[in-house]
Order: C-alpha cells, then sequence, then structure tokens
C-alpha cells in the first residue's frame, strides 16, 4: 500500500459540449460586465477588473476547465482587458499591456506562493520516505482493536499529520490505503458504515486541522499574500496556532461524534486488527536514515515556525526554504530535484500566483473597494460590531463555498474583497481589527465539510467507494453547523480576550 500522489485526484471529465458552454458563459459574463456603463464611482480597469472576477468565477464553480488552465485563462484576461483599459491617473491614455503583464505575474513575487511552493516540496519529501504512513501506521497500532478505538486512531493520525505534511490532498493519501487494508484483511464491505466512518472521518477531520494550522493548506497562504500586500502585515504561525487552538480541540471530537451518531459501524471490535496494522509497520522495518532526517528537519521546522518573532526573525517562507534545502542536499537530503519535480502538483502554485494576482488588480484599480461598498450597504455593517460582522461575513462564506471545489480559489476571489470591507467598516467607526478579522473569516473559508466536491481530500476519500455523496453531505451539514457555531462562540469570547476582533 503506497501513498498516492500530491494531486488533486481526477474527476469524471465532464463532456466536452458542457466544459465549452461554461467557458462561453464564463466569456459572455465577463464582457457583458465590462461593456455595461459606467458605475458611479467604479474606474474603467475596476469594472473590467470585475468582469474578470466573474469570468473566474464561473470558471472555478463549473469547473470548465482545469484550475490550473483556469489560472492561464485569468492572466491573459488581465494582460488584455486591463491593458486596454483607461490609466487610473490619466484617462486620456491606456494602462499598456506591458504594465498589465506586470500585474498579472506580481502574485509570483510574493511571500506567502515561496510558502506555498516550499511546503508542497516538504510534503512530497514527506510522503517518498514514507514517513506519513509510517506515523499513521504507528498510531493506529496503539489503539486496540474497538471500533471506537479505531476511528479515533484515525482522528488522532489526521490531527498529528496537518503539523508535519502541509498538503491536504497529501494528508488522506497517506491515511486511505491504510484504512482499506484494514477493510479488505478483515472481509470489511467496502459499503459498510465503517468503511463509510472512517473514510468521511479521514477527510473531515483533514478539513478541520486546515484551520488548526497555518501550514496545513494553501488557502491559508493565500490570505497571507494579501494582508503582506494590501495590510502590510501578517500572522505569524504560533499566533494562528494559538487562535485556533480552541477550534479544533471542540471540533475533532465534535466531528467524531457527529459521524459515530450518522455512520456507528455494524460491528463493535475489528478481531485481529491491532495485530494487522502492527504487521504491516514490522514490514516497513526499522526507520530509515531518510525517515529520521526527515522527521528531525520536520521537527526544526515546526519549532522554528513556533519561535518566530520571540527567539528569532526568520519567517515562516525563509525558513521553510531552508528546510527542503537541507532535504535536496546530495548524501544528507532524502530526495532528487527529479523526484521534487514529478510529486509537487505546480498547477496549485500557479493557481496561487494568478489568484494572489487577480485580488492585487482588484484592489489597484478600485473594484475591490467598490464591491465592499456595496457588501457593506446590504449587510448594513456600518452599523454592526465586530462580532455581528463575523457572523455574517463568515456565513456569507460558507454559502459561497457550496459553489466552489477548491477553497484556494475561493480565498484568492474573496479575501480583498473582506479586507475592503473590514477597511471600509473600520473607516465608518466600527473598532474591528481588519488583520484579526480577516484571520477568523479565512477560518471559514476552509468549510469544506458539507458537499464531497467542496475539498480535493473529499474527493480522494469519496474516490474509494466506500460511501455515497449523500452520505457525506447528511453528516456534513450537522459539522458545518456545529462549526459555525464554535466559530460565533470563540468570536465572542477566546478571539475577542485574545485582541483580534475589536482595533
Amino acid at each position: 500500500m503506497s501513498s498516492t500522489s500530491l494531486e488533486r485526484p481526477a474527476k469524471p471529465a465532464s463532456g466536452l459540449g458542457t466544459r465549452l458552454l461554461g467557458l462561453g458563459i464564463a466569456l459572455a459574463a465577463m464582457l457583458a460586465f465590462a461593456a455595461l456603463p459606467p458605475f458611479e464611482g467604479l474606474p474603467v480597469a475596476g469594472q473590467r477588473a470585475i468582469g474578470i472576477l466573474i469570468f473566474a468565477v464561473i470558471l472555478w464553480i463549473s469547473e470548465a476547465v482545469d484550475t490550473t488552465v483556469s489560472a492561464v485563462l485569468i492572466a491573459a484576461a488581465i494582460i488584455l482587458l486591463l491593458g486596454t483599459a483607461p490609466d487610473l491617473q490619466n484617462p486620456a491614455r491606456e494602462i499598456g499591456i506591458a504594465r498589465a503583464r506586470d500585474w498579472a505575474i506580481a502574485g509570483f513575487a510574493n511571500n506567502a506562493v515561496v510558502l506555498v511552493g516550499a511546503a508542497l516540496v516538504f510534503a512530497a519529501a514527506v510522503s517518498a520516505t514514507g514517513l506519513d504512513r509510517r506515523i499513521a501506521l504507528a498510531t493506529l497500532s496503539r489503539v486496540g482493536a474497538g471500533t471506537k478505538a479505531v476511528f479515533g486512531g484515525t482522528i488522532v493520525v489526521g490531527i498529528l499529520l496537518a503539523f508535519l505534511v502541509p498538503s491536504a490532498t497529501a494528508r488522506v493519501s497517506a491515511v486511505v490505503p491504510i484504512v482499506l487494508g484494514i477493510i479488505a484483511a478483515f472481509g470489511i464491505q467496502r459499503e459498510s458504515r465503517l468503511a463509510a466512518l472512517l473514510m468521511i472521518g479521514s477527510a473531515q477531520i483533514c478539513s478541520v486541522m486546515n484551520i488548526g494550522v497555518l501550514t496545513a493548506a494553501a488557502q491559508n497562504a493565500t490570505m497571507l499574500g494579501f494582508t503582506q500586500r494590501l495590510l502590510g502585515a501578517s500572522v505569524s504561525w504560533f499566533d494562528w496556532l494559538v487562535a485556533a487552538l480552541p477550534f479544533w480541540l471542540i471540533m475533532a471530537p465534535t466531528v467524531a461524534v457527529i459521524l459515530w451518531r450518522f455512520h456507528r459501524p455494524e460491528v463493535d471490535r475489528i478481531e485481529g486488527g491491532a495485530a494487522a496494522i502492527r504487521a504491516d509497520l514490522s514490514r516497513l522495518g526499522p526507520m530509515t536514515g531518510a525517515e529520521w532526517r526527515t522527521l528531525l528537519v520536520g521537527c526544526g521546522l515546526l519549532l522554528t515556525w513556533a519561535t518566530e518573532g520571540r527567539v528569532h526573525s526568520i519567517d515562516t517562507a525563509s525558513s521553510t526554504i531552508l528546510a527542503i534545502a537541507l532535504l535536496l542536499l546530495p548524501g544528507i537530503g532524502v530526495m532528487s530535484w527529479k523526484q521534487a519535480q514529478a510529486s509537487v502538483p505546480w498547477g496549485t502554485l500557479l493557481l496561487f500566483g494568478v489568484g494572489v494576482a487577480l485580488g492585487t488588480v482588484l484592489v489597484t484599480t478600485r473594484g475591490a473597494p467598490w464591491l465592499a461598498n456595496l457588501i457593506v450597504e446590504w449587510f448594513a455593517l456600518k452599523s454592526a460590531t465586530p462580532f455581528v460582522i463575523v457572523a455574517v461575513m463568515s456565513a456569507f462564506l460558507i454559502v459561497v463555498h457550496l459553489g466552489f471545489a477548491s477553497a484556494t480559489a475561493l480565498a484568492a476571489a474573496f479575501i480583498p474583497i473582506v479586507i475592503s470591507v473590514l477597511q471600509e467598516v473600520a473607516k465608518a467607526g466600527v473598532p474591528v481589527n481588519v488583520l484579526g478579522v480577516t484571520m477568523i473569516l479565512q477560518f471559514a473559508v476552509s468549510f469544506g465539510f458539507m458537499l464531497v466536491v467542496n475539498a480535493p481530500q473529499n474527493l480522494v476519500a469519496f474516490g474509494t467507494g466506500t460511501f455515497g455523496g449523500r452520505d457525506f453531505t447528511r453528516s456534513g451539514v450537522v459539522i458545518t453547523l456545529a462549526g459555525y457555531a464554535t466559530i460565533l462562540l470563540l468570536a465572542a469570547t477566546w478571539w475577542d480576550w485574545l485582541g483580534w476582533m475589536r482595533g
């Protein structure tokens, strides 16, 4: 049983006609919005930038093209539409193709992009050495034969791997073959409630830990890219950990209880289950030198992340680059660049860079502030409290996420608007901490609990055939409501006490 690729799992391809229809609708919507009569207070470039945002959202929701292809199309739209738009300072001349091209690729000159790229290479190293599988097997070998214990062990594995494997897809991919091995070894049917419980649990705890650990998911780095560029501020790995700690401490057992009630297994014990897992672990043999080096580098990286700004001034992106430099060194390292090149999903990095560029363009052309004013007026946020803002905006993002298959795409589309909304209400006198509330709303962006298509890790688990989409959604709705209630609870208490709510 080997770990699968870090790439997003393949979905059944839509028909060519369906994909062309989605692409046509996206193009038509972009051009139609750009051609509308000018809106008051919105420059032509800003109107076209919003048109490009509409184009991107339709592509991401319809999945008319691969997300990597969508990134290329969005960059091309920025170059063509904004390059021919009137200059913001001097409308008598155009912005120019060269300047618009620089805007389209500006997202790659960002520390957050470096962090994502380095983290993906580190995740590939952990997978290449088999350290992730060893951690999973070592944990499960200690839990016993009871189905509650095995399920609990699966949850614990998901929590532990979040700190060492900065890729949601990779974490679930490490656990899936182990669970499938347990199911096969003891004659448990793939369609059983026990199989569904273990697989859905693996995916859902992964989403919880995407919120719990800053480096656990690319969408978190997307937010950091925007706060660094638009606010000149960032959240450290340790500050994020402290802020999110109560969330996952509450949600991990809550998810376990909810899933147990919805997918209660047919048996109470898996006789010989622990012995089979120990046998699998034994077949791995003693830890190799490559595994020990990866573990030591990973622990050192965690320590460096946690002490940033307190013991040293090395930022998260820089420390991750230093770590992968060690892992790639001849003799000392654990993999070659050829292995890394084949294992890392570079399309994720391309989408990330272009997504940051699109968000920056929306702000630069004053498109995001214009949209933010609309949202502020619609929800009457100028007279709201920071708690009400979190309640309204997190609910908005959770609902919008139903249409997105990528939390990174969702963050790229809406976090710049979120920042603009918070800046607008702050100007109106609402005492809101713009950076802190942006971080809290980023937690809501990772709510991929409800639909199988809302997150790649859900699709990895779904691809095993152990459960149906309805099974996932039935319990996912309750988990989503519990997560939203937890956000409201912490907004009123923990985050307010830490100073993240009020400016």
